[in-house]
């Protein structure tokens, strides 16, 4: 019976292709899963309750949702204190040229470089403003920045928004299968065979500096080509187009996070018995590190505001702001975690491992993995949804076969960067063609063209390093 393991998946897949929300489709997952563990109506309800509190009741899950929640209530903060405001008006009179203006869009990485929504929300309506002066595609400048943000932040192996998710997704399977293996060591690893993302940093800086430019096809939006206006935060959105420009309330937080996430990353992995550098950065619990960077980052960041008289009560409401604006993806992963633990009751590891993980090739497990996840994650649209699918699938077929585990886990990374850079759904495609007010369906297309190719390339890597290396 451990087939009906395949239930919950189908049902999250399939729910949330046809709705184009993963959500709706997870709570099903959950509850039918759960009803199949215990086989009665009310039965059913209480195991699935059962797993939500298991999940929220593991001290490595409360860290990462206490991470992300403080994260979005720092970069709140930023917002309302003029600080992304004031570096996006700082940037805008240095630039003038196309050159300079592409080039201006990966140079902001180190200030932007820790979410991709942020990063997007802060350089768009520079570049926006930028655009009208000069004759540039606005598709390559869109390009451009999805490119430069995807690409480059699931590369990042610290002081991002992504790294605790991956970091946990890498961490259930580990545990499930009672790997002697740290998790946070394999999610470095993986990111060597994050191949789709290292050939589209290429193919982006190589359309960046020395592609020929392109003449503008795209007519400006308008009515429905636009996504739909989230009506609810007009107040808050208008609220915050009014405050003073200040870009050291977003420079000084920001280098502050990502010097003390190194320095304790470091610290902890030394008192762990780690003698370089690199080993301290495996041997560190990154998951408690990064909650301890962004909460003394939050305390010194509200007491830097408040020195440079910044409201306090504006700056609480906007962390709370801030941080409810993370609540979708703590919940997904909530969800995910549950989904995870409902689908291993029902036998899910033992059924692929009985049937798919008995007859592929080890080689090719890593490349199945890219081809499938992208798939499903151009149809969601979502990296982390993509990921929370796909990992307990791909670390199941490793752990079967033989295959790599990093480069498995590398090749689940790299599906759900594929969908969260191409697909219609996604939110940066989204965030980037209304800022710069492009058809959408018609700019995910022109997206989709070139992301093939990269696709393509990395499908063909993932099975050569699987042939050579197993």
């Amino acid at each position: 019976m451990n087939w009906l393991s395949l239930i919950p998946f189908v049902i999250v897949i399939g729910l949330s292709i046809w709705l184009k929300k993963i959500l709706p489709g997870l709570v099903l997952g959950v509850l039918v899963g759960a009803f199949l563990t215990k086989f009665s109506v009310l039965g059913g309800a209480e195991k699935s309750v059962d797993y939500i509190i298991e999940t929220l009741t593991d001290e490595g899950n409360l860290k990462i949702i206490g991470f992300l929640y403080l994260f979005g209530g720092l970069i709140g903060m930023m917002q309302i204190s003029g600080g992304i405001k004031g570096f996006s008006d700082w940037v805008g009179d240095k630039i003038s040229s196309q050159r300079g203006l592409l080039g201006l869009i990966w140079l902001t990485l180190p200030f932007t470089f820790m979410m991709p929504m942020f990063r997007i929300m802060m350089i768009g309506p520079v570049m926006k403003s930028l655009i009208k002066d000069m004759s540039i595609s606005k598709r390559k400048v869109g390009f451009t920045m999805d490119v430069s943000t995807s690409s480059v932040i699931v590369l990042l192996p610290v002081a991002t928004a992504f790294v605790g998710f991956m970091i946990s997704m890498v961490k259930s399977g580990v545990q499930k299968y009672n790997l002697d293996m740290d998790p946070y060591q394999i999610f470095l690893l993986s990111i060597v065979f994050n191949f789709f993302a290292m050939v589209m940093l290429v193919i982006g800086l190589i359309r960046t500096f020395w592609s020929s430019s392109e003449k503008e096809r795209s007519k400006k939006q308008s009515g429905k080509d636009n996504d739909e206006t989230d009506y609810h935060r007009r107040g808050i959105e208008k609220e915050l187009s009014t405050v003073k420009a200040q870009p050291w309330n977003l420079i000084i937080p920001l280098f502050l996070l990502l010097a003390l996430t190194l320095f304790l990353l470091w610290r902890d992995g030394v008192a762990k018995g780690a003698e370089t550098f690199i080993q301290a950065f495996s041997q560190a619990d990154a998951t408690f590190v990064m909650l301890l960077g962004i909460y003394i980052t939050l305390i010194l960041t509200f007491v830097f505001y408040i020195i440079r008289r910044q409201p306090m009560d504006e700056t609480i409401y906007h962390f709370y702001d801030g941080g409810n604006q993370l609540m979708e993806a703590i919940i997904l992963l909530i969800l995910v975690w549950s989904l995870s633990l409902v689908t291993e009751d029902l036998g899910f590891s033992k059924f692929i491992s009985a049937t798919l993980g008995s007859f592929l090739p080890s080689f090719t497990i890593p490349a199945i993995v890219f081809v499938l996840g992208a798939v499903v994650s151009y149809f969601l649209g979502s990296s982390f949804g993509t990921w929370g699918i796909f990992m307990p699938l791909g670390i199941a077929l490793a752990v079967s076969s033989g295959a790599s585990i990093p480069m498995t886990a590398g090749a689940v990374f790299a599906s759900g960067s594929f969908g969260a850079m191409t697909s219609p759904l996604g939110d940066t495609t989204i965030t980037t063609a209304s800022i710069l007010e492009l058809p959408l369906t018609a700019y995910a297309r022109y997206k989709l063209k070139i992301c093939s190719i990269g696709a393509g390339i990395a499908a063909v890597l993932y099975l050569a390093a699987g042939f050579f290396m197993t």
